[in-house]
C-alpha cells in the first residue's frame, strides 16, 4: 500500500462553517514553528488578547483562546460555572440549545428548558416566566444565534432579565462574532464563547472565550473542582494570565494562533463595525436574488442573521441532489437542515471572508442553474439581476 500526500480540491465554503478561510490566515500558519513559552510566541499571545477584546467589545481580562474548536468553550463556560446541585435555565430554539443542556446535565445541574420553534428568536417573556417559577436558578444560557436555523435573539434583553433575577448568564456566539452586534460589556454579558471558523475567517480549532468579574468571582468561589483539568480556567489563566512569566499548562497549538492573531488583525484593520456592515449588506443582494426565485426564508426579517440563510427548498426538489451538483460541478457548498429541518431548507453562509459579492452572484447564479435543470418553476437569470440591483443601489 503506498498512500500519496493529501490533496484538497479548491470549495467554496457557503455553508454554516466552516467558512472561506483568508488567504493571509494560511500564509500565517505557515510560518515557522516555535515554543509555546518563547518570549516573542508570549509576546504575540498578549497581543491576541488585546485583539479579541476588541473582537467581543469587552475589557475582561478573562480573554483568551481555548486550544480546541467551539465546543470546547462552551464545555470550558459551563464545568466552571454549573456546579452539582445547581439549576440552570436553558433557552432552546434550536441545536445547539440542546446542546447546553446536556452539558448543564453533565455537570450534576438541572436544566429548566425554555422553548421556543425553530426558526424564532428566544422570547424573552418565555424566559422571565421561567425565572420567576425558579428563583433558585444561578445560570441563564442561550444561544445569541442559531447555527442550525438562522435565527438571532435579543441578547442585551435576555441578560438583563437574568441579572434581575440574580443569574449569571452564558452565551453562545459561536456564528455572530464578527458577522452581527454583539457588546459583550454594553449589554453584561457574564460568560461567552466562539468559533475561528465562522466570521473570522480562521481555521477550526480555536474557540475564543471571555469571563466578566462576577463570572470569575463564581470560578474562585466554586465549592467543588471544576470537572475538566483541561478546561479548568484557574489553571489555564496562568498560561494565559498575561505577563513575561507563564506557568506551564498545555502546548498550546502554536500555528493555529498565528492563525487566529492574522484573523483578528483583519478585523481590526476591516474595523468591525464595517464587518458587521459588510456582512448585512450581501445577506440583502442573497436574499433579493432568492426571492426573485420565488424562494422564502425560515426566519422572520425581524431576528434573521444575515451570516446564516436558512432557505426553504422548492416544492418537488430534492434538496441533497442540489447539494451534490452544487459541489460536483460548482466546488460550491451549501448546508442542509438539521433535526426537525432536515430535508426542508438549506443553510447558506456568508461567514467571513465568504461574505463578498462574488460569492453571492456565483451562488444564485449555480443555484439558478441547477434548479432550472431540475425543473423548478422560476425566471431564470431574475436572481443574479436582483442581486446586482441590491449591490447598486
Amino acid at each position: 500500500m503506498s498512500i500519496s500526500s493529501f490533496h484538497p480540491p479548491v470549495r467554496t465554503l457557503m455553508g454554516p462553517g466552516p467558512s472561506d478561510v483568508n488567504p493571509r490566515v494560511l500564509e500565517a500558519m505557515a510560518r515557522p514553528t516555535i515554543g509555546h513559552l518563547d518570549p516573542v510566541f508570549v509576546d504575540m499571545m498578549d497581543e491576541t488578547k488585546q485583539l479579541l477584546q476588541y473582537a467581543f467589545q469587552t475589557s475582561n481580562a478573562l480573554t483568551m483562546p481555548i486550544s480546541a474548536p467551539g465546543s470546547a468553550g462552551m464545555e470550558a463556560c459551563f464545568v466552571n460555572l454549573v456546579e452539582p446541585g445547581e439549576t440552570v435555565i436553558v433557552c432552546q430554539n434550536g441545536v445547539f440549545g440542546g446542546r447546553m443542556k446536556e452539558n448543564v446535565e453533565r455537570c450534576g445541574a438541572t436544566a429548566i428548558m425554555v422553548q421556543d420553534d425553530w426558526g424564532d428568536a428566544v422570547d424573552p417573556a418565555k424566559l422571565e416566566e421561567a425565572l420567576k417559577a425558579h428563583p433558585e436558578a444561578t445560570v441563564v444560557a442561550f444561544v445569541h444565534a442559531e447555527t442550525s436555523t438562522g435565527a438571532i435573539s435579543d441578547a442585551e434583553t435576555l441578560v438583563k432579565l437574568a441579572h434581575d433575577h440574580n443569574c449569571l448568564t452564558i452565551v453562545d456566539a459561536v456564528t455572530s462574532l464578527a458577522g452581527s452586534p454583539l457588546m459583550v460589556d454594553d449589554w453584561g454579558i457574564d460568560a461567552i464563547y466562539s468559533g475561528t471558523q465562522k466570521c473570522l475567517s480562521c481555521t477550526p480549532g480555536i474557540s475564543p472565550i471571555s469571563f466578566s468579574q462576577a463570572a470569575v468571582d463564581k470560578v474562585q468561589s466554586r465549592k467543588t473542582p471544576v470537572q475538566s483539568w483541561f478546561l479548568d480556567l484557574s489553571l489555564v489563566m496562568a498560561y494565559w494570565g498575561g505577563g513575561a512569566k507563564r506557568a506551564y499548562h498545555h502546548t498550546a497549538p502554536v500555528n493555529a494562533l498565528y492563525a487566529f492573531h492574522e484573523s483578528l488583525v483583519i478585523l481590526q484593520d476591516e474595523g468591525i463595525e464595517n464587518s458587521w456592515a459588510r456582512h448585512a449588506k450581501n445577506h440583502e443582494a442573497l436574499k433579493a436574488g432568492f426571492e426573485a426565485m420565488g424562494i422564502s426564508f425560515l426566519v422572520d426579517e425581524s431576528c434573521r442573521l444575515p451570516q446564516l440563510n436558512s432557505v426553504f427548498v422548492p416544492e418537488g426538489i430534492d434538496e441533497a441532489a442540489v447539494r451534490t451538483e452544487l459541489l460536483n460541478s460548482y466546488n460550491l457548498e451549501i448546508g442542509a437542515g438539521l433535526g426537525p429541518m432536515a430535508g426542508k431548507i438549506w443553510r447558506v453562509g456568508l461567514m467571513g471572508f465568504a461574505s463578498n459579492e462574488t460569492n453571492v452572484l456565483n451562488c444564485l447564479g449555480a443555484m439558478d442553474a441547477v434548479l432550472s435543470d431540475m425543473g423548478a418553476k422560476f425566471d431564470s437569470g431574475s436572481a443574479v439581476k436582483a442581486a446586482r440591483a441590491s449591490f447598486s443601489s
